[in-house]
């Protein structure tokens, strides 16, 4: 499973890392996700760091428990473009099938939010093809509001 070939600016900042299709893969992803934005100028525990954090987290969860086949890996790609102010995040996994999003999961449902959440905080959000059997879902939030409002 890898990342469809997508033009990149020369403003922008990548990373990328694969992991274990485990719970302890997802919440790595989360951890370094957070840790590459501060890196990368956007501080810990901002609205962007927060919501990098949920989508990142929402996501590789739905690799482990949904994308992955048997032994195989998903792979996070982050990229932020200073120019634009827009944080990209994508996940591959190895399986072809795409999300369901129910926009009204039951009330005494187990599972079924993680979607609702990410459309809630991302800008937009989707899912393509990735290079192989797999895809890559992907969601992209704004950085121009955190300039204006400041953490909160």
């Amino acid at each position: 499973m890898t990342f469809p070939l997508t033009q990149v600016s020369a403003t922008a900042h990548v990373f990328t890392q694969r992991f274990a299709a485990t719970g302890s893969g997802a919440r790595r992803a989360r951890r370094l996700a957070t840790h590459q934005l501060a890196v990368w100028g956007i501080p810990y525990g901002s609205r962007v760091s927060d919501s990098v954090a949920l989508i990142v987290g929402e996501l590789a969860a739905n690799a482990v428990l949904h994308g992955c086949v048997p032994d195989t890996e998903f792979a996070l790609r982050l990229v932020y473009d200073r120019a634009t102010g827009v944080v990209r995040v994508e996940v591959a996994d190895a399986h072809p099938g795409r999300p369901v999003s129910t926009s009204q999961p039951a009330a005494d449902a187990e599972s079924g939010r993680g979607l609702v959440l990410v459309g809630c905080v991302a800008t937009s959000w989707g899912v393509i093809a990735g290079s192989g059997a797999g895809k890559v879902v992907y969601a992209e939030l704004s950085t121009h509001h955190e300039e204006q409002r400041g953490p909160r």
